[in-house]
């Protein structure tokens, strides 16, 4: 008997009270003590993680980021956000150009929206044709097991994120002089594509949604819950351990040996705090 058709899963975020910020940074600075002993795990043992970073204009991406990287290196949690193809890269082979940002071994590499750029903005604002969306969901997953096949441990997160809230942050930042540059042209044409996003999201989970690299789907319309829910999410799914170190006692510092501070017309900033 031939399987039934996948259905496009419904999504729709849950409600609930805001979390307060006091409990949020609480719970953020056990998460970043976590990760900083995923981070000296992965550059020990040459781990290599690639975490993948989608959802529409205002879903949250850029805080999540941010929250998983504030307190770690970025010399190992490298963040990746390309801009818009060159006329070179529109000729090569679409995901090519994604590539050699995958990560080496012990690095974390997070892509800030991905190769799944075809599935969504490209697809709905007609910067590709249909056939070349339909390739691309064909042929994706085959490049993700190659990824996986490789070593990579490949995590894709969607934050869905309800039209209301959707509407909240991006009048938000209009009236904020700190998110103007958050805004284009282009999140204005695609806020007002709602639905054709929901159509090319189904689309892409129908196809993509894999058991090598499954979507892993986030409620982002408490900013302050995902992030949390996305970290921690993220630290289940690694298996890491505390790499043992050495107790740091810092050293005595050298005696001044005559030294004395110039007399020097130091040319200091006004102090207006």
């Amino acid at each position: 008997m031939a399987k039934d058709k996948k259905k496009a899963p419904r999504i729709k975020p849950a409600e609930g009270p805001k979390l307060k910020n006091k409990v949020y940074l609480e719970q953020l600075r056990g998460l970043h003590v976590e990760l900083v002993k995923l981070q000296e795990w992965v550059k020990a043992k040459g781990i290599k993680i690639c975490i993948v970073f989608e959802g529409r204009d205002g879903a949250g991406k850029g805080g999540t980021i941010k929250a998983l990287t504030e307190r770690v290196s970025p010399r190992v949690f490298r963040v990746v956000a390309l801009p818009a193809p060159t006329d070179r890269e529109k000729s090569q082979m679409y995901v090519q150009r994604y590539l050699p940002y995958l990560p080496a071994a012990g690095e974390v590499v997070i892509f800030d929206r991905s190769w799944y750029n075809r599935a969504g903005v490209e697809r709905v604002m007609g910067f590709c044709t249909q056939e070349q969306v339909d390739g691309f969901l064909k042929a994706i997953p085959l490049v993700e097991r190659a990824i996986v096949d490789s070593g990579v441990i490949l995590l894709k997160y969607w934050l869905e994120v309800s039209p209301e809230e959707q509407t909240r942050r991006l009048e938000a930042r209009i009236t904020d002089g700190r998110k103007l540059w958050k805004l284009t042209g282009m999140d204005l044409k695609s806020y007002s594509r709602w639905y054709d996003y929901s159509r090319a999201r189904d689309d892409m989970f129908m196809t993509t949604d894999t058991e090598h690299a499954p979507w892993l789907v986030a409620n982002s319309n408490d900013k302050r819950r995902a992030r949390l829910n996305i970290i921690s999410d993220l630290l289940n799914r690694i298996p890491y351990k505390e790499v043992a170190r050495e107790k740091v006692i810092l050293p005595k510092r050298q005696k001044p040996g005559g030294y004395r501070e110039p007399d020097y017309p130091l040319r200091r900033i006004p102090e207006k705090f």
